[in-house]
């Protein structure tokens, strides 16, 4: 499974132009409408295309690929052309390029990473620490309850800015 940041007003954008499904209509040969902003569908060597837009925006993809045969020289082309649409695909739905999508990916991974530092910082600060009242600390602990329930759902950016404000509760 792969999540895509998508920019900002392209989902209602997609949905007010006919949904993702239609979107990947003028990319795929065969798509059915999953209905709720999502379709299933394949195309040459992708045997599955699992796409939908999720709740916080993101475009969250599962695909099956299958290799084509090396040694046939129209296999290797046609594979070639259906990594074409794939790429055209992503970014006609996610409104970013290549690049900016892997940026993007770095972008969110940092944000749980960042999270997730802060909540072993909190907990080793907390445990060092011999003059942190029990109202401090069990705010200190709510957060990180908070922190790892958005990491869960794959809200990092809320993850990330709920870590911030631990850090600063426990300076």
């Amino acid at each position: 499974m792969e999540r895509f940041d998508v920019k900002r007003g392209l989902v209602k954008q997609v949905s007010s132009d006919g949904g993702l499904a239609a979107l990947a209509r003028d990319y795929f040969d065969n798509v059915e409408d999953a209905g709720d902003n999502s379709f299933n569908g394949s195309h040459d060597i992708m045997t599955s295309i699992i796409a939908s837009y999720n709740e916080q925006g993101a475009l969250v993809v599962n695909i099956t690929n299958v290799p084509p045969d090396f040694d046939d020289e129209q296999a290797v082309k046609s594979a070639m052309e259906a990594r074409r649409r794939w790429t055209s695909f992503l970014d006609a739905a996610t409104g970013y390029n290549s690049k900016q999508r892997g940026d993007k990916a770095k972008e969110w991974a940092k944000k749980a990473s960042k999270a997730k530092s802060g909540i072993s910082a909190a907990r080793h600060f907390m445990s060092l620490s011999q003059n942190i009242s029990a109202e401090i600390s069990a705010q200190a602990e709510s957060m990180i309850e908070e922190i790892e329930a958005a990491l869960e759902r794959g809200d990092n950016t809320k993850a990330a800015g709920r870590a911030e404000k631990l850090g600063k509760l426990l300076e």
